[in-house]
């Protein structure tokens, strides 16, 4: 049976993003779930795609993009995971925060760029919410895509509360499951030797470097879907 394939999106982006990989593995018959990440919390975004994760009947393959790479190595966890993957993701360790691992490499070209909003909370002092210069982002984080659609994006994504960055990984589910990683090797939302150090850190099974931007899964949906399909036959 193969697995269901969840695809983790991560911040300033949803679920949309992973729309031409999400067509294409449908139109070869996988079965795939894309849920709106909440990008409110670390440990609460991935308590969240766990409860998705255990809801599902069967095995699961995670595959979690930049941010989304943080909340599959928590949530990745669960069970019926049978499998994880990172696409220009975060490889946190078990103990380290967003924050940590970033801080040990230069800044990107994002860094620069970034616009902090406050928003309530309910009980509570307002939070932070981070999100891309909205000029800024078609040459940052959409790099590689359709001019247009880089403008739509940048007018329509989904911040990250700042809290984010400093939560701690209660768990690594790399040292548990198989992973596989993409480095985007022409990123310029993540510093690509962030992506190179948390892979190989974790001895990832596989590691594909693609000469793509941040959003390889828009830029180069083929190369991300043998990628994928290329693990299931392998989890096989």
């Amino acid at each position: 049976m193969p697995p269901t394939i969840v695809l983790v999106h991560g911040a300033f982006a949803d679920a949309a993003s992973f729309a031409p990989v999400t067509q294409r593995l449908l139109d070869q018959g996988f079965t795939v779930r894309v849920p709106a990440v909440p990008n409110r919390s670390l440990l609460g975004d991935s308590a969240y795609i766990r409860s998705v994760v255990e809801q599902i009947d069967g095995p699961v393959l995670l595959v979690g993009h930049s941010y989304g790479g943080a909340v599959i190595t928590v949530a990745g966890a669960a069970e019926n995971v049978v499998g994880l993957v990172y696409l220009s993701g975060y490889a946190l360790d078990e103990g380290e925060s967003l924050g940590e691992l970033q801080g040990g490499f230069p800044d990107s070209d994002l860094a620069a760029h970034l616009v902090y909003t406050p928003f309530p909370m309910d009980g509570a002092e307002p939070g932070t919410d981070v999100s891309v210069e909205v000029d800024a982002f078609p040459a940052i984080f959409a790099a590689g895509i359709d001019s247009a659609d880089a403008q739509v994006l940048a007018v329509s994504q989904r911040p990250l509360a700042a809290s984010a960055f400093s939560e701690a990984a209660p768990v690594a589910a790399w040292k548990t499951k198989p992973a596989w990683g993409v480095v985007s090797s022409a990123d310029h939302t993540i510093n690509p030797d962030v992506e190179r150090f948390g892979y190989q850190r974790a001895g990832l099974r596989g590691i594909v470097e693609i000469d793509a931007p941040h959003l390889v899964m828009r830029s180069h949906p083929d190369e991300v879907v043998k990628t994928i399909t290329d693990v299931i036959a392998e989890l096989d």
